[in-house]
């Protein structure tokens, strides 16, 4: 008895329901698959970081650390040059 166009269509979504489900029976797996996913299909973008608990992880957050310590020294410098300008006025009377 072949299947009718309709009747494969109905095989096909429920098969397809049924797999999408696997996903969450495994968190692990999830969670692997997920990085082999194309950013166009859903997957992460080029610029996520990167996991915790890898080297790479390791990495970036020195490098993140770092530009922030960049980001915030410049900043003390202006403010003391600041307080030496305004202190180098005369009071006006």
């Amino acid at each position: 008895m072949p299947l009718s166009t309709r009747q494969l269509a109905v095989v096909l979504a429920v098969a397809a329901c049924g797999l999408s489900g696997c996903g969450t029976i495994n968190e692990k797996l999830a969670d692997g698959l997920g990085d082999y996913v194309p950013q166009w299909l859903g997957g992460l973008p080029p610029d996520a970081p990167p996991r915790p608990g890898t080297a790479k992880y390791e990495e970036f957050m020195r490098e993140r650390e770092r530009k922030r310590l960049e980001a915030a020294a410049p900043a003390a410098p202006k403010e003391d040059a600041a307080k030496a300008s305004t202190s180098s006025l005369d009071p006006v009377h």
